[in-house]
């Protein structure tokens, strides 16, 4: 057995009971959710089960690192509602593996490093929001079928029951972690509810419209019933395309995220080819698709799971209860289930960054505010990581605009030095043009880029314009200092003239061959 999970990159030390009773604590959480989301684009719960299954069991073998959990999402449900409603399942498997195939791509080309371009305040954002969307998707609970905020005994029982949740999984790691807390306030909520079925508060059956809602067989193997054309193509590659980023952005941030708490690093080109993989054979299995459950996923870390295991025991015993156990799990009180998933929202929410809003840039607070807003309220984390990331490009580039300076100098032969330091990009350039005094300036200039970095064609034009002036008055111009990369944009700059480039030498130093 060891052996067979050391294949999966699994750590030797493997907990067992930690990592049986974790994956049982997910398996019991992903259930609502599943379902939850289900309904949510408009699809049979049964759809989300299955999704569940196939997505967790293929990430947990083969995704980039232990301890993340891939199931149906609210993120990827909201992208397939209006297809959904327009041309029905079929078309919504097929998008899932066209999806899927987008991310696979994504990871063999090994774009998952770009990653790494979202800024710390976006993650903030980020996660922020997501604590909000998780907070706020469990309000309907407290709502009677009508839409009514339940009153009376009904709202005293709901909210003594999720209080008691929330006691219990805030609690009981202060006494012992021996088993995951919130498996212990699920099954004590579970036990008082069958001991006192005078409570009547609502269950998982009662959210799904009955246990038959969550029962079903063993996923089979379908190819999606529609039209291969061109006409299809259009129709679900634009859906297919956003799944793909929104499943990829809020996997990945919630690898970085995981990481962080683990403090262990994930690979995350496997995870983009582990979610491709997942979501191809959840298209062809009769699931919507999905992506990693930063909730889930902290529920399984915050539990003890370090391993792989836990993920492929929850898949499993998912699988289970939509085969065997639909009706055990459609009496579990949804107040248990609550109270997790806001345990889950406190946890989620970074409390920490609110703590810097008098010590970060204000710029950088403007985008952990307005990538928390889009994110809670649009729902479209592709939207609000990408704006986010925008803002903070544009900032960057606007502050390396203006540090573009020169140090100037004239020699005992005569010749002015101008010795450039900072970037010179697209935004520096009209400052770089200013440092000159051209009409001033001796016959002989140096121009010397030690400390400074042509970044890119604006670059080269400034410096094509610098050169022009200085030559309608028979002036010649030298740089000095210019990086190999550097001189490879001048030389294929056609436009660069009556320039004589400085080659500075290249020094080797004389090592013996081992």
């Amino acid at each position: 057995m060891k052996k067979l999970f050391n294949l999966f990159d699994v750590s030797q030390k493997v907990n067992y009971r930690t990592e049986i009773l974790a994956g049982l604590t997910v398996a019991l959480v992903l259930v609502p959710e599943a379902v939850a989301f289900a309904l949510l684009a408009g699809l049979s719960p049964i759809v989300g089960l299955y999704a569940g299954f196939v997505m967790g069991l293929t990430t947990a073998i083969f995704g980039g690192r232990p301890g993340m959990i891939s199931g149906a999402t609210g993120a990827v449900a909201i992208v397939l509602i209006t297809l959904a409603k327009s041309h029905g399942l079929e078309y919504i498997l097929a998008t899932v593996v066209l999806a899927g195939i987008l991310q696979a791509g994504a990871g063999l080309l090994k774009l998952g490093k770009f990653i790494r371009l979202v800024p710390q305040p976006v993650v903030f954002g980020f996660v922020n929001g997501l604590g909000i969307i998780i907070f706020m998707s469990q309000i309907p609970q407290f709502q009677n079928a009508a839409g009514d905020w339940l009153t009376g005994n009904n709202l005293y029982i709901m909210s003594g029951l999720v209080l008691l949740t929330m006691l219990i999984i805030w609690g009981l790691p202060k006494l012992t972690k021996v088993v995951p807390a919130s498996l212990v306030a699920i099954l004590v909520v579970f036990g008082l509810v069958i001991l006192f079925p005078s409570l009547g508060t609502k269950t998982i059956g009662d959210a799904a419209g009955g246990a038959e809602k969550i029962a079903g067989g063993f996923p089979m193997f379908s190819i999606p019933k529609i039209p291969f054309n061109l006409e299809t193509l259009k129709l679900i590659f634009p859906y297919a395309a956003i799944m793909a980023g929104v499943g990829l952005i809020e996997s990945l941030l919630t690898l970085n995220i995981i990481d962080e708490i683990t403090e262990t690093r994930g690979k995350s080109n496997k995870e983009a080819i582990a979610q491709g993989a997942g979501n191809i054979l959840s298209g062809f299995f009769g699931g919507m698709g999905g992506c990693v459950t930063i909730g889930q996923s902290l529920v399984n870390v915050s539990s003890g799971s370090r391993a792989r295991l836990s993920g492929i025991f929850a898949s499993l015993m998912l699988l289970v209860f939509i085969v065997y156990g639909s009706s055990i799990i459609a009496q579990i009180p949804m107040a248990a289930l609550t109270g997790v998933m806001i345990m889950i929202a406190f946890g989620t929410f970074e409390w920490a960054s609110l703590k810097t809003f008098t010590k970060m840039p204000r710029s950088d607070v403007f985008v952990m505010i307005v990538v928390t807003l889009i994110t809670a309220i649009v729902h479209n984390i592709a939207m609000a990581v990408g704006i986010g990331v925008i803002i903070s490009a544009l900032v960057f580039a606007w502050d390396n605009a203006k540090r573009i300076r020169a140090r100037k100098r004239v020699d005992e032969n005569g010749v002015k030095h101008y010795e450039m330091y900072g970037p010179l990009f697209f935004g520096s350039v009209n400052a770089f043009k200013d440092k000159f005094d051209i009409l001033n300036d001796p016959d002989n200039i140096i121009i010397d880029f030690a400390e400074s970095r042509v970044s890119d064609m604006s670059a080269i034009d400034a410096l094509n314009n610098i050169t022009e002036r200085y030559a309608k008055l028979d002036k010649k111009v030298q740089l000095k200092h210019l990086s190999p990369d550097c001189l490879v944009l001048l030389k294929n700059a056609d436009k660069i003239i009556d320039v004589d480039v400085i080659h500075d030498p290249t020094y080797k130093v004389i090592v013996d061959e081992i």
